[in-house]
């Protein structure tokens, strides 16, 4: 029997609590991971679709979270558009020769989903089987994607992003609309191999003006929730550090506003309007005692209230040295403080 809960909230409709997941649930935190991870690289662990199973269904079964998000990596179409990818410990990921002109965007091509990220789709069909709650599957949004590109991997400056932006504009819209073209082809993919819900990950948003966001990269981002319509499949959009940019988020088409911890939920409804909002409780707030993180909990929970729909969730990643007793914790009190 299917636990839906997670998918009514995103479509707004009365839930009987609130349903959780946390970004990054199944990851560096769990011993459990750590223990398949000891076996593999980062890389060879991704395409793997029975160790992609094991890892996904971890924080399912251990923590009890109302909805699995597919384990893969963001980066994983960006190395199927031709481009050498490379995971250093310590470092994150690294793209050792960076597009940085129209010869090196050239060298990129638009990957076939099922052909070259078959793995993904693999992972998905079989995750279906065994699943109890709903699958999110997932890509990052365009212009987060171009950054790992445009710098070669993570940045704090992103001078080269923004030099490419302000400098040669054609040749960054060029990028985008590749980059576009790939990532709706692969979430399209991920519809059909039954993923039940879709988030797009704008993990570095936040570093742009809005009216840089609302001409650089929130086009580009509509475009695929246009092309993810026909999929019925609710959609998020999470831009990170975007409490700036949440008019601008709204008007992406997706049906629920991941919202990051930097404001007040109750604020970001009352902006969000007529759609379900997923978030927004501090990471690190999970290391808080008992009683101050049930107060903490409930306080998200009230300030949701009118919300259309809200799905509990961090607003961001769970951090790596997080103790999974604190995580199932947040668990057990979101459940318990929202009814169930």
């Amino acid at each position: 029997m299917m636990n839906d809960t997670f998918l009514k909230a995103c479509r707004g409709e009365k839930t009987d609590y609130t349903p959780i997941w946390m970004m990054r649930q199944a990851g560096r935190y769990l011993p459990e991971y750590q223990a398949v991870r000891g076996n593999v690289t980062f890389l060879e662990l991704c395409k793997n679709p029975d160790l992609c199973v094991e890892v996904t269904l971890q924080p399912i079964d251990l923590l009890n979270m109302d909805a699995a998000i597919l384990f893969s990596d963001i980066l994983i179409p960006m190395e199927a558009m031709g481009t050498p990818l490379e995971f250093h410990e310590g470092r994150g990921p690294i793209f050792p020769k960076p597009i940085r002109n129209q010869a090196d965007l050239d060298r990129l091509h638009v990957p076939d989903p099922d052909e070259e990220t078959g793995f993904v789709m693999d992972t998905i069909r079989l995750l279906r089987k065994e699943l109890s709650v709903p699958l999110i599957g997932f890509a990052g949004a365009p212009f987060t994607l171009a950054t790992y590109l445009i710098e070669g991997g993570s940045s704090k400056m992103f001078w080269e992003t923004k030099k490419m932006m302000f400098t040669a504009p054609e040749l960054f819209h060029a990028m985008m609309e590749k980059i576009t073209e790939c990532t709706s082809l692969y979430l399209q993919a991920q519809a059909r191999a039954g993923a039940q819900a879709l988030q797009i990950f704008d993990s570095w948003a936040g570093v742009l003006a809005p009216c840089d966001f609302e001409e650089f990269a929130l086009p580009y981002v509509k475009r695929i929730i246009a092309d993810l319509n026909d999929t019925g499949l609710p959609i998020i959009y999470f831009a990170n550090n975007g409490a700036t940019l949440l008019d601008l988020s709204v008007s992406s088409g997706a049906d629920v506003i991941g919202l990051d911890w930097r404001i007040n939920i109750g604020d970001a409804i009352k902006r969000v309007g007529n759609k379900a909002v997923q978030g927004n409780i501090d990471p690190f707030s999970l290391l808080l005692p008992e009683p101050k993180l049930k107060k903490r909990i409930q306080g998200i929970l009230d300030g949701a209230k009118d919300a259309h729909g809200h799905i509990f969730n961090l607003g961001h990643g769970i951090n790596q040295f997080t103790p999974p007793a604190q995580a199932k914790l947040a668990v057990e009190l979101v459940h318990e403080l929202s009814g169930r």
